[in-house]
C-alpha cells in the first residue's frame, strides 16, 4: 500500500473530525467523521471557503470567529498551534459544541501552504441526551424535537418543589418562546416550521448543563429545568442558549431562515409550588418580549 493511500485511510477511520484548508482557507479535505459531526459531506464543502456559511463557528460570546478572529488564519499567519472550544453550525441548523485544534501545514521549503484543523464533539450533556432516550417507552417525549414532553416537565418540576420544599435544595426554571413563529409557518408553511423547532430544540440540547432537563412546553414554547443552581449561573446558561439560538438557521430553497427567542428565568423559593415558579418565570418571558423580544430576564 502506498504511503499517500495508507495515511488517507487513517484519516478516514479517525473518530475525530479532519479537514484542511489552503493559505486562502478552502477546504481541501474533509474526512467522514467530519461528515458525522457536522452534517455535511465533502462534497458539500471540498472546495469553499470554510467561512462560506457552512461552519461558522461561534464562541461562548456569540462571536462569529470565520468573519471575525478567525483561529486558522491566525495559525496560517504565525505558524502557531491554537485549541478552542466552539460552537459549530450543524446542517440541520443547530449549534454543535466542539473542541477544535488547528495546526499550519509546511512545505518541504518549510513554507505554511495552509492548516489542519482537527475537531471532535464536545457536548457534556450526555446524561440529559441518554434521559431523553429513555423517554421513548414512557410516553414522555415529544415526537418532534425529541424533548421532553409536557407531562415529563410537569412531573420534574413537581420532584424538584418537593426537594426545594423539604430539603432546601434551589433550582432554577428557564422559559422561552420562539419570537414570531407564527411568521415562520405562515411564510414557509409548518414543515419548515417543524424543522425550525427540531433545530432550536437540538441547540438546546446542546447547550445545557448535564445535570438540567430541556422539554418542549407546547407550541413553539420551551422549559429548562436547572437543579442545584444560584441566580448568577442561571443567567450564564440562559444567555448562552439565547446566543445560540440566534446564531443557528436552517436553510430551505435557496433562503436562511432565522430565529431568535425571548427567554425568561427565576429561581426556586420556599414558599413555591409548581404553579407559582413557572407562573413567575412566564412573567419573565412577557417582560422580554414588551422589551423587544431576543432577550433573557429573571426574576433575581
Amino acid at each position: 500500500m502506498e504511503q499517500s493511500t495508507f495515511y488517507r485511510k487513517l484519516l478516514e477511520n479517525l473518530y475525530d473530525g479532519v479537514y484542511y484548508v489552503d493559505r486562502d482557507r478552502v477546504v481541501t479535505y474533509w474526512n467522514k467523521a467530519a461528515e458525522r459531526i457536522s452534517g455535511y459531506s465533502s462534497e458539500e464543502v471540498i472546495g469553499k471557503s470554510c467561512a462560506d456559511n457552512i461552519l461558522r463557528h461561534v464562541d461562548e460570546h456569540g462571536v462569529e470567529l470565520c468573519i471575525n478572529g478567525c483561529p486558522l488564519t491566525a495559525t496560517i499567519g504565525d505558524g502557531q498551534i491554537r485549541e478552542a472550544d466552539v460552537f459549530m453550525h450543524h446542517k440541520d441548523g443547530h449549534r454543535v459544541p466542539v473542541c477544535v485544534r488547528g495546526a499550519p501545514i509546511f512545505n518541504d521549503s518549510g513554507e505554511i501552504t495552509g492548516a489542519v484543523e482537527v475537531f471532535s464533539n464536545n457536548t457534556k450533556n450526555a446524561h440529559a441526551l441518554e434521559t431523553i432516550k429513555k423517554l421513548q417507552s414512557e410516553a414522555m417525549q415529544d415526537p418532534l424535537t425529541e424533548l421532553g414532553n409536557r407531562r415529563f416537565a410537569d412531573l420534574n418540576i413537581d420532584n424538584l418543589v418537593t426537594g426545594a420544599t423539604e430539603h432546601g435544595v434551589d433550582f432554577g426554571l428557564l422559559f422561552m418562546d420562539v419570537d414570531h413563529f407564527k411568521v415562520v409557518n405562515d411564510t414557509w408553511g409548518h414543515s419548515v416550521g417543524d424543522r425550525v423547532l427540531s433545530m432550536v430544540a437540538k441547540t438546546i440540547a446542546h447547550g445545557v448543563r448535564p445535570l438540567d432537563i430541556p422539554c418542549r412546553w407546547g407550541g413553539e414554547e420551551f422549559v429548562i429545568l436547572l437543579p442545584n443552581i444560584n441566580s448568577q449561573a442561571l443567567a450564564v446558561v440562559g444567555e448562552r442558549l439565547r446566543m445560540l439560538i440566534e446564531n443557528s438557521w436552517i436553510e430551505h430553497q435557496g433562503e436562511t431562515i432565522r430565529v431568535t427567542a425571548s427567554f425568561g428565568g427565576t429561581i426556586s423559593g420556599p414558599e413555591d409550588t409548581p404553579a407559582t415558579i413557572v407562573s413567575r418565570a412566564d412573567a419573565m418571558v412577557y417582560k422580554s418580549k414588551e422589551a423587544g423580544r431576543n432577550r433573557l430576564y429573571t426574576t433575581d
